[in-house]
């Protein structure tokens, strides 16, 4: 569960991130911590599991690349296989289990694996 601290740190970030030689300092400063506490906090959320990933997002579209959103049904024995053959894709941001809003519906897709693609052009989908 995240702390106040931490969920502070969160929203400061996804807001932005400083591009120079110390990013981690200034955030530190704007946050009124010391750089170490900023990279503590980071590496315990990673490790925790409560950020699955720290990095750049990049306007892939401005670039000439695409984003897809896509899904899968994936037998639940075969969950965390399948999982792990997507995280060791490059071209897939994240990928998360999330379930149909109305699985039950008639004629509803059980899909239950959400991931995104992203790739340099239109033809690598």
């Amino acid at each position: 569960m995240l702390t106040p601290d931490d969920a502070r740190l969160v929203s400061f970030l996804h807001g932005g991130f400083p591009l120079s030689d110390r990013p981690f300092a200034e955030v530190a400063a704007q946050l009124g911590c010391s750089e170490d506490a900023v990279l503590d906090r980071l590496q315990r959320l990673l490790s925790h599991g409560d950020l699955t990933r720290f990095g750049p997002l990049f306007q892939i579209e401005r670039a000439g690349g695409r984003f897809v959103l896509a899904a899968l049904a994936v037998p639940e024995a075969r969950f965390d296989a399948v999982a792990a053959q997507l995280d060791a894709m490059n071209e897939v941001a994240h990928n998360y289990r999330r379930e149909s809003a109305h699985p039950d519906q008639p004629g509803a897709t059980p899909l239950n694996m959400w991931f995104v693609l992203a790739v340099e052009s239109a033809e690598q989908i």
